[in-house]
């Protein structure tokens, strides 16, 4: 029998409680449980969690009353390797690695995995339950089942699901477990998705290495993510390139009535390319009166929809430049940091609440509104409560997924005020946003008057329109917030208008536009255009159905996966923007030319769709399997079939890390270019990206000397000890050969130092988090240390000839809607185009391929 502190038997401890009070109330198990000072280990049973800080709330939630409390460390288990399960799978070769069956697990390597993998599997032996407490998304399913199907457990399992990681949610979670049975279809998902992606990645990585990277060094890695999401940043990228800006004219008069004055605009849906008619139109407006017709509308607008993950990452991206990975850190803090557990679980996939949770809403607005910048904010009495599709409070919105919004937490609410001290600046500013999305959607409506003024200018109409609140609503959640289509024009306040009144217009003038090209993407907007992938289909019915799905990818992944093609150096960071390496471009080029469906982010959301239904019951998980393995195999023939017809394979100088995967000197670059202008021909492709294909161009065509020799040939100097030093160093710490053709020359093992070191990231102290936010720049931006070999590199590169300006200075090479950053670094533009004057750092642009 089970005893408590004193060996009093727990039953008769139970009964001195309760029975004092019986004619008033009765305690629960569960209070009495809360109320005994100590409890015994549950010997028979024990509690699994995703990670150790998780296992620390579990155990101060509820102490030790459901077992031992064992944290995993993420996946504890990986999946076998193809040469694992078929040995002759270790030759790398153009096939399907799909086994007989499903591929197995076996334990991982790396940290504290196998000793917290040990204490599991002995625990498992004499257990008879096992609560699973992982996290309650699907990948939180996937790492703690899979322990258990990994050892063949056969006793009873309960998963317990919380959403906030405070020790009321947990306690609550553990007295509403249900058995994991009724979770199998998660599980099954998890399982589906994570054996497709084995088969799918390492099926196409192999075949397009032995296919397109014939003579590689580098493995040419292809993932059914990963690959179409850099294809949307390298299709964006191209499209800016390749934009032909067009000019067109705009007429804005100002129009006098009785009340006032105000503006109007003659704006056309065919642009008015010709400055000529624009001149007919401003002299035909000029001192015209005319009869207005005025349209007066009152209108609504329901406050925006909860956050999700991608959301919170899509504004953080804009307004504050994190990069994703950041927002979900910082989010995770505030979700199971010690001391904070302030808001819901941070890994959301919807922007809708069940209806179970409305009757949270009037603790959770009176917490928020102890603050003092939440206090203003005037939620009516009683709250709005708005339910269904078009709402906040939609259970059939929640159904396939296993967590809601992201919202306060409403256990920890009354703590906020000893809470919000400990919070870093950075904490308090997502905090913000997360409150103020679910105060506003308490609110009520946004009204507004719509007032749209129309005139007749003989035969050319002129519009102007304004909008008058009448009813802030949720508005005044985001008092400093103004939508896009409420600036410029339609920002105006129009004076009362009457129909049919009479207006004089004056003082026409003709407005210069220009066509832009589309914006490039920041990590948020890059994460929404992977969530909404069905933007990339063209088939009209189709695109309806991806509409329903998740897009590519999972909020969990998306931020890691921009990450790896980041450290990959395929993508980079330019500002707040992502921007393709020309690496990037380059692969993206040749897998589209192998076969377009690689790239396509249509048919990776089609397949996330089928991956998805397994969690509905819509599809099995082998056939969701099939389905992929499907997609895959049909790849793998058009890859074979393009290489027996003899297609180009992927140079090397692309993506692979040989002697052409670096990029050459800025030295060699304007060398080159300075021959091809003074020889009248082209160099050729890839010479800017590749020092094997840009020195053997220069090898060509530098004029000899009388003995022979190549006059003025680049690199020829030897590589120095000091150098050759420095290399090996490198090398060593990233584990990798230095390849013979950086030995060739100073030059070449310049460029070869300069695309292999690393940069040392500035420490940040434990007040960091607490700066202003102006003062803090992205990572990304900031400025790194150059050693006195770059500067010096860099010195020897600018005394190189070339052919300058017709302004002294080195020809530069800016794309389209970089004007800003290339005057930051010293560039000008003159008769001839961009140039770098005499003594600016050239480093910089040759980093950005503007050289």
């Amino acid at each position: 029998m089970a005893t408590t502190r004193g060996n009093k038997p727990r039953e008769a401890v139970k009964r001195q409680l309760v029975w004092p009070f019986s004619s008033l109330y009765v305690l629960t198990a569960s209070a009495v449980e809360t109320i005994l000072p100590t409890e015994p280990v549950m010997a028979d049973q024990i509690v699994i969690t995703e990670k150790s800080s998780q296992a620390k709330d579990v155990r101060a939630a509820v102490g030790s009353r459901y077992g031992d409390i064992l944290p995993a460390e993420g996946h504890l288990l990986d999946l076998l390797e193809p040469e694992d399960v078929v040995p002759d799978w270790k030759r790398w070769s153009p096939i399907l690695l799909r086994p007989e069956g499903l591929y197995g697990t076996r334990p991982a390597e790396g940290g504290n995995k196998a000793a917290k993998l040990k204490a599991i599997r002995e625990a498992l032996r004499t257990a008879k339950r096992v609560w699973l407490a992982t996290d309650c998304d699907r990948e939180g399913q996937l790492i703690g089942q899979e322990i258990l199907e990994h050892y063949e457990y056969r006793g009873q399992v309960m998963r317990v699901l919380f959403t906030a990681q405070d020790s009321q949610t947990i306690r609550d979670a553990f007295g509403r477990a249900k058995p994991n049975a009724e979770y199998a279809r998660l599980y099954a998902a998890a399982v589906a998705r994570r054996q497709a992606d084995q088969i799918y990645n390492l099926s196409l990585t192999r075949t397009a290495t032995v296919i397109l990277g014939q003579g590689a060094r580098r493995v040419i890695g292809v993932g059914r993510v990963k690959t179409p999401t850099l294809a949307i940043v390298c299709k964006r990228e191209l499209e800016i390139r390749n934009f032909v800006p067009i000019s067109y004219f705009e007429v804005v008069a100002t129009a006098k009535v009785a009340a006032g004055q105000f503006q109007m605009r003659h704006a056309p849906q065919e642009r008015i390319v010709r400055r000529e008619i624009a001149q007919d139109i401003a002299n035909a407006a000029e001192g015209f009166e005319g009869a207005l017709a005025v349209r007066v509308e009152d209108k609504r607008q329901g406050p925006p929809k909860l956050h999700d993950l991608p959301s919170l990452q899509k504004l953080c991206g804009s307004r504050f430049g994190w990069p994703a990975s950041k927002t979900l850190e910082v989010a995770q803090e505030l979700y199971d940091g010690e001391g904070k557990k302030i808001i819901t679980y941070p890994r959301a996939e919807v922007r809708y609440l069940p209806q179970s949770l409305i009757s949270d809403v009037p603790k959770i607005v009176a917490g928020l509104q102890m603050g003092q910048s939440f206090s203003t904010i005037p939620v009516p009495e009683p709250p709005v409560i708005r339910k269904g599709a078009s709402g906040t409070f939609y259970d059939k919105g929640l159904e396939g997924a296993s967590h809601h919004a992201v919202i306060p937490n409403v256990n920890t609410i009354d703590k906020l005020p000893e809470v919000w001290p400990r919070l870093s600046f950075d904490e308090k500013k997502l905090f913000d946003v997360i409150a103020r999305a679910y105060l506003a959607a308490l609110m009520p409506d946004f009204r507004y008057r719509q007032t749209t003024a129309t005139l007749d200018v003989r035969g050319f109409e002129f519009r102007a329109s304004g909008r008058q609140p009448i009813n802030l609503g949720w508005r005044a959640a985001f008092p400093d917030w103004q939508p896009a289509d409420e600036k410029g024009d339609e920002a105006q306040l129009l004076p009362p208008l009457r129909n049919g009144e009479t207006a004089l217009l004056q003082d026409p003038k003709i407005e210069d536009k220009e066509t832009r090209p589309p914006p490039r993407y920041n990590e948020g907007t890059l994460i929404e255009a992977m969530q909404n992938a069905w933007r990339f289909v063209d088939d009209e019915v189709l695109r309806e159905r991806l509409k329903e799905a998740k897009g590519i990818g999972t909020p969990a992944t998306r931020a890691e996966i921009i990450g790896g093609l980041k450290r990959q150096r395929f993508l980079m960071a330019q500002g707040k923007h992502i921007v393709p390496t020309e690496t990037g471009l380059s692969l993206f080029g040749v897998l589209k030319q192998a076969d377009p469906a690689l790239v396509d982010p249509g048919v990776t959301a089609q397949l996330e769709c089928l991956l998805d239904d397994v969690v509905v019951g819509k599809q099995e998980m082998v056939g969701a399997i099939d389905a992929v393995c499907d997609v895959a195999q049909r790849i793998i023939g058009k890859l074979k079939e393009g290489a027996a017809a003899g297609g180009p394979p992927l140079l090397g100088a692309a993506v692979v890390n040989g002697s052409g995967s670096y990029p050459p000197t800025p030295a060699m670059k304007r060398f080159a270019d300075s021959l091809a202008r003074q020889k009248g021909i082209t160099p050729p492709a890839g010479y800017r990206t590749s020092i094997s294909i840009c020195r053997k161009f220069l090898n060509e065509h530098v004029p000899k000397k009388a003995n022979g020799e190549t006059a003025g040939t680049l690199g020829t100097k030897p590589v120095s000890p000091a150098q050759l030093l420095y290399a090996k160093k490198i090398a060593q710490g990233k584990g990798v050969v230095i390849p013979d053709e950086a030995k060739a020359s100073s030059a070449a093992m310049s460029a070869w130092i300069d695309s292999n070191r690393g940069t040392k990231r500035r420490k940040r102290g434990r007040g960091a988090g607490y700066k202003r936010a102006e003062s803090m720049a992205p990572e990304s931006t900031a400025p790194t240390k150059r050693s006195r070999k770059r500067k010096a590199d860099t010195t020897a590169a600018a005394s190189t000839p070339a052919k300058t300006n017709s302004v002294t200075g080195t020809p530069l090479r800016i794309p389209y809607g970089n004007k800003d950053v290339a005057l930051k670094l010293g560039a000008r533009y003159g008769s001839a185009g961009w140039y770098a004057p005499p003594g600016v750092d050239l480093s910089a642009f040759g980093e950005r391929g503007w050289l």
